[in-house]
């Protein structure tokens, strides 16, 4: 049984969730800790619907819209790619993005597992520019 206090927190969290991710708008930055997803997601159904493929560019993302694209730059190596965020997650305190096993190839990230980023959103769905 659903208690008043149970549906505060959840409508809480929504509220917080959804004015984040409405607040998102091109040129916007956050720093912070970048992973990749395991292997063995493959082939499971990401919160957009789509299939994830370990072979794609794609990025899960706690709050920003699905369908967003974002730079992520490696802070340490300037490297960069450019990802659609199709999921959410990451999952683990203190990471604000997961990357496909192909985006974190091509970032140099594979070996080191985590890294320090910049993400900056390029477009957002039903803006100008997305």
């Amino acid at each position: 049984m659903i208690n008043k206090t149970s549906l505060v927190m959840v409508a809480a969290l929504l509220a917080t969730i959804s004015s984040s991710a409405f607040a998102a708008k091109p040129g916007q930055i956050e720093n912070g800790i970048a992973s990749y997803y395991h292997d063995s997601l493959h082939g499971n159904k990401t919160a957009s619907g789509q299939i994830y493929d370990k072979n794609k560019i794609s990025a899960a993302h706690k709050s920003l819209p699905l369908g967003t694209r974002v730079r992520v730059t490696d802070l340490r190596t300037g490297k960069s790619i450019e990802a659609r965020v199709n999921d959410r997650g990451p999952f683990v305190k203190g990471r604000i993005i997961d990357l496909s096993r192909q985006a974190a190839k091509e970032l140099g990230l594979l070996k080191k597992g985590i890294t320090k980023v910049k993400v900056e959103v390029l477009s957002v769905p039903g803006r100008r520019g997305a």
